[in-house]
């Protein structure tokens, strides 16, 4: 088999892309502008948001989402609070929370669905703990409805990574619109690709305006002219280069916004095409008493396929993974397994539970592998092949 058999992700480009991107060369201004501003304004109208910030990556969303619910005078969010995440996720989930000051409080997750447990958020809760970092990964929806409910009964702040589900749903609800800010990736391997890029969806007009200063620099040049942030003086001199956030550079560029503007189009037939997908999955898994699968209660838009190695296959991730890739099938660790097991750990102010149990069965026997667009029923079948075929 060839390495490209099933592999982890493909283009959703097509002339679409490409016209757009020829567009901004003729236009000549490739650094963040008025296709950026458009596309900002059709995802918030898309998703059913009030406003939405584009930057440079998903990684960057998280950064700036964070850093302006801690500079956010109505938010009760400071250096030193703790903020509660699931045990399962990737690095830049963490990481802003401790660049900001604030501790990590971990909880674990549920083997079946992979997000974080409700009831153990709940007994998380203490005295220092503001914040709750919800992430729905692989495109299946944490129990938000209910996260929210908890956030709001402590007067917690509810925030979202929403990275990996671009177009999952609770009911009629899309994901990344539960909490304060929700964060979207746009890098290739996402459900749509702006090259590199991210956003962040609110409903609060102090976080998109203090969100759009951070993202440049923490200056008022962005920044409308009657605004929450910093007042201006009317003088372009000064307001261009006034400095009032302890900002970042995360601008996106151009290219990505004319980009994001085509993907968004595409977004409904992009997700419809991963969910027919799943279903062929979910035949084809049906009752394996070796491979866990991931358990979706709400609308998955399904990033990829994870498969929990269980009863002959317990322990023999190495050798599975060495079978996928020997029929040309692509495949990772369930993003980052048990974060808690990794070393940079000794540099974060975080609050470990002694036991992770969901965490540590991931981090061991967790696998997935990629999802399309398109149909993949040989695909599928490949794996459900290659699978059957280790004794």
């Amino acid at each position: 088999m060839t390495a490209s058999s099933f592999p982890l992700a493909t283009t959703t480009w097509d002339e679409a892309e490409y016209d757009a991107l020829q567009r901004v060369i003729a236009g000549g201004r490739f650094t963040m502008g008025p296709e950026v501003k458009s596309f900002e304004e059709e995802f918030a109208a898309f998703f059913g948001s009030e406003h939405a910030v584009m930057v440079n990556s998903g990684s960057s969303a998280n950064l700036i989402a964070l850093a302006a619910a801690v500079a956010n005078p109505n938010v009760d969010l400071n250096p030193g609070d703790e903020v509660i995440v699931p045990a399962v996720s990737w690095a830049t989930t963490y990481f802003p929370v401790h660049q900001l000051g604030l501790t990590l409080r971990f909880v674990d997750v549920n083997i079946d669905t992979l997000n974080m447990d409700p009831q153990l958020v709940e007994e998380a809760i203490g005295p220092r703990t503001k914040a709750i970092l919800a992430v729905s990964l692989l495109g299946n929806p944490a129990d938000l409805t209910r996260l929210a409910s908890i956030a709001s009964d402590n007067k917690l702040v509810l925030l979202e990574d929403n990275c990996e589900s671009l177009g999952s749903k609770i009911e009629d609800r899309y994901t990344g619109t539960f909490g304060l800010a929700g964060t979207f990736s746009s890098f290739f391997s996402h459900h749509i690709s702006t090259m590199e890029g991210g956003l962040i969806l609110t409903d609060d007009l102090y976080m998109y305006q203090a969100m759009l200063s951070l993202r440049a620099h923490g200056w008022t040049r962005d920044l409308p002219a009657d605004n929450l942030i910093f007042p201006k003086t009317g003088v372009a001199f000064e307001d261009h280069f006034r400095f009032v956030l302890p900002g970042y550079n995360v601008r996106p560029l151009e290219m990505s916004g004319a980009l994001g503007r085509e993907q968004l189009k595409k977004v409904p037939g992009l997700i419809a095409g991963r969910q027919t997908n799943a279903n062929l999955f979910a035949e084809r898994f049906a009752g394996r008493s070796d491979v866990r699968t991931q358990f979706v209660a709400a609308e998955s838009s399904w990033f990829g396929f994870s498969l929990i190695l269980e009863d002959k296959l317990a322990g023999r991730r190495a050798e599975v993974v060495e079978a996928l890739t020997a029929a040309g099938i692509e495949s990772r660790p369930v993003v980052a397994g048990n974060f808690a097991r990794n070393p940079v750990m000794s540099q974060l102010n975080a609050v470990v539970p002694p036991s992770l149990p969901a965490a540590d069965k991931i981090h061991v026997d967790g696998l997935f592998v990629g999802n399309h667009h398109f149909p993949i029923p040989n695909e599928l079948d490949l794996l459900l092949d290659t699978i059957e075929g280790i004794s």
